[in-house]
């Protein structure tokens, strides 16, 4: 069964197919409120929520795009308003100096996935949160540039730009870090 007629099914009145909704989105959801609010008590509300504003307009949800694409525009969306914060304005500069806290003090290092894992995620809780959500949206969650245009209501050249400054942040960061040479594809 796929997407399109499990939301006919929730519009119907089985509302227990909206389940299927929930968890297969649940972990890319608290990860986007969680990278947009910094906290996960923040981000389980911001989902919750989320969820709830899924539901009530299910009527509204149009199979142009994906579920998932027009799901994440609400969390995000939900977690913008509950953080009252604007993504694009640095409200805290992040400097590479801020991830030298990482720095092992040995250049060659052997990571293995765990390690290299960690690393992701230490650096990315480092980087501004639209910085790192671009990030997670496109490499993590493997959304096209389009659709992350959907989810944040940004424009097709401006993703690109922000995901090529991200990027070369990122860069930055685990060079100054961890001494990591990372190359460029």
């Amino acid at each position: 069964m796929n997407e399109n007629q499990r939301v006919l099914q929730v519009l119907s009145g089985n509302t227990s197919a909206f389940a299927y909704f929930v968890e297969t989105y649940q972990d890319m959801a608290i990860t986007i409120a969680y990278r947009i609010c910094g906290n996960m008590q923040d981000a389980e509300d911001v989902v919750q929520e989320s969820y709830l504003k899924a539901y009530r307009n299910l009527h509204s949800f149009r199979s142009e795009s994906k579920f998932s694409t027009w799901l994440y525009r609400i969390v995000y969306n939900t977690a913008v308003t509950h953080t009252k914060t604007q993504m694009w304005m640095r409200s805290r500069e992040a400097e590479i100096e801020d991830a030298s806290y990482l720095a092992d003090n040995t250049p060659e290092i052997e990571m293995g996935e765990m390690e290299r894992k960690e690393m992701v995620a230490k650096v990315m809780q480092k980087m501004p949160a639209g910085d790192a959500l671009l990030l997670t949206l496109y490499y993590l969650e493997e959304n096209s540039v389009k659709e992350i245009a959907k989810i944040t209501g940004l424009n097709e050249p401006n993703v690109k730009v922000k995901l090529f400054r991200a990027r070369k942040l990122f860069k930055k960061m685990v060079v100054s870090g961890y001494g990591v040479q990372v190359t460029s594809s």
